[in-house]
């Protein structure tokens, strides 16, 4: 999608808070989430992080999400992530189910073999 088209997707605005790992470094960083949508999302937080940058944001019910920086101001920035996730899982209950934590676990070894 162009710049404009990403303009017309329908975002949820929230506030929730999330990991996000930058590659190419080990520490995670606690960021909040303040939109998000089927193809990304804006977050707020203190992170070294320029655009194009490869991520990855651990969201509530979905797990580790690979995406790109696609732009940042000051302290918020928007990632566009690679595969579209369902947002409405995100605001479900936390799931404690072991599909999830497999999810979880599978994203995080593809995202370390970048």
């Amino acid at each position: 999608m162009n710049n404009v088209e990403t303009r017309q997707v329908d975002r949820d605005s929230l506030f929730l808070l999330a990991q996000m790992r930058v590659d190419g470094v080990d520490q995670p960083n606690r960021v909040k989430v303040r939109n998000l949508s089927t193809g990304g999302m804006m977050a707020e937080g203190q992170v070294e992080v320029g655009r194009g940058a490869p991520v990855e944001v651990e969201l509530r019910n979905i797990g580790w999400v690979k995406g790109t920086v696609a732009w940042r101001q000051d302290n918020r920035f928007g990632i566009a992530f690679i595969d579209e996730i369902d947002p409405k899982q995100v605001r479900e209950p936390v799931s404690t189910s072991a599909q999830t934590a497999a999810t979880q676990a599978q994203r995080g070894e593809q995202f370390r073999k970048i």
